[in-house]
């Protein structure tokens, strides 16, 4: 819960940077930290913090669900609390006669099944899961290899020994395995919230096709910082917890 606080302000700004063509277009993109300091300036520090309510209510439930489910099932939900907290957060950047003014994740919740029904809860949740997938494909695929390449040009190690990796060597690959699992799952992160914010895409092949003929391929990847500033962290304690499990055991069955 602490985390999702303090990293609020990020996910808002990648929020904002991937609806903000779509809101304004033909406007050039700002950066993050230029989204943040106009919301201080304009509205406030609160402003920064639009949609905490659905952001710590999804991570309770989705981390509640993940203990004794699949993860997929955990995203199914989670994913009505992630509608919620899109909209909220990109509210104030719309017209005011187009804003939606809900008052905290409940009232967002109920305004949204009774005002365009139960199933709009649930929209974005294709690419949802394959967001999840791609995190960790982008992440559990390349962190060996990592290891070895900063083992040979950085730190220096030779681990065909079977030694563990140095911790220097360790943080350094699961920040590489950050940013691929990043760059695997941003695409998809970005599908997810231009269909959660409720705006012109009948489904997920409608809203590639519009993203790539209107705004290019690399539009997909579009707030990657603020991005990789939320998958880096979760990344490091993935990776760094599971390395010592793993090889206590291997060595426990002389793998």
């Amino acid at each position: 819960m602490l985390a999702s606080s303090f990293i609020h302000p990020i996910d808002l700004s990648k929020v904002r940077l991937q609806l903000y063509a779509t809101l304004n277009p033909g406007k050039p993109r700002p950066s993050s930290l230029g989204i943040l300091k106009e919301m201080v300036r304009t509205e406030g520090v609160s402003s920064i913090y639009a949609g905490l309510s659905a952001s710590l209510m999804r991570q309770a439930v989705y981390g509640t669900a993940r203990i004794g489910l699949h993860r997929s099932i955990a995203v199914v939900a989670g994913t009505p609390f992630d509608v919620a907290l899109v909209r909220m957060q990109a509210d104030s950047m719309k017209a005011k006669e187009n804003r939606r003014g809900y008052k905290n994740v409940f009232d967002a919740i109920s305004r949204v099944v009774k005002e365009e029904g139960f199933g709009k809860l649930y929209s974005g949740l294709l690419p949802n899961v394959l967001r999840g997938v791609s995190v960790n494909v982008g992440m559990m695929a390349c962190y060996d290899q990592a290891k070895e390449m900063v083992a040979q040009y950085i730190t220096k190690e030779d681990l065909t020994t079977g030694k563990a990796p140095s911790m220097e060597n360790q943080l350094i690959a699961s920040l590489i395995a950050g940013f691929t699992a990043a760059s695997f799952s941003l695409p998809f992160d970005l599908l997810k919230s231009r269909l959660q914010d409720g705006s012109k895409y009948k489904g997920v092949v409608d809203a590639a096709r519009k993203v790539i003929t209107e705004e290019g391929v690399l539009a997909f990847w579009t707030g990657f910082g603020a991005y990789y500033m939320r998958t880096a962290p979760h990344a490091m304690i993935v990776l760094l917890t599971q390395e010592p499990i793993t090889r206590a055991y291997r060595h426990s069955f002389h793998l």
